[in-house]
């Protein structure tokens, strides 16, 4: 068995279990580590996937930037303990169960299905996800909407820090 199909198989159950505590962890620390977690797994398929752009993204933007804002605001909310529901089934519950059922009737159809055989890429796949690639056609043939998002981006920041200073300044008066 080669190494690449060797670390695949890893990464994808390292991801399934991540995925698993991160929707069952009582606490939100808790929950958002394994979401962490569960990023770097999805980082390392990617990388076994020969697309190292979007692992490098993976981590920075998403393992990095959108989990630390997570856990900033479950610091914020203080999130307390949910009340126990009593009484019948809610609409919650029936969610649960119409869910699980369909995820049991994909995994069903997954395990029961024959391989098609086909098992070889593209012949473009192994410069598709090449950093160079990427970097290339981005500021070829996509620079003006590249940079549309970052004057997007930039308006954002200068927005939200006007209105945190507004509110300091009502604040100290």
């Amino acid at each position: 068995m080669d190494l690449q199909v060797v670390l695949f198989t890893l990464f994808a159950i390292g991801a399934i279990v991540s995925a698993l505590f991160t929707v069952t962890r009582k606490n939100p620390v808790s929950s958002a580590m394994s979401l962490v977690a569960h990023f770097f797994m999805l980082t390392g398929l990617y990388l076994t996937l020969q697309a190292q752009f979007v692992a490098a993204v993976q981590v920075l933007v998403y393992a990095g930037a959108i989990m630390v804002l997570v856990v900033f605001v479950i610091m914020l909310l203080n999130v307390g303990r949910e009340a126990q529901q009593t009484g019948p089934r809610t609409l919650r519950t029936t969610i649960t169960v119409v869910s699980a059922a369909i995820i049991a009737v994909m995994i069903a159809s997954v395990l029961l299905s024959k391989p098609t055989g086909y098992n070889t890429l593209h012949e473009r796949a192994a410069t598709m996800g090449n950093t160079s690639s990427i970097g290339k056609t981005l500021f070829t043939e996509y620079i003006f909407p590249f940079e549309a998002v970052s004057l997007l981006l930039l308006a954002a920041l200068i927005g939200a820090v006007v209105l945190a200073k507004r509110h300091v300044k009502e604040t100290e008066s």
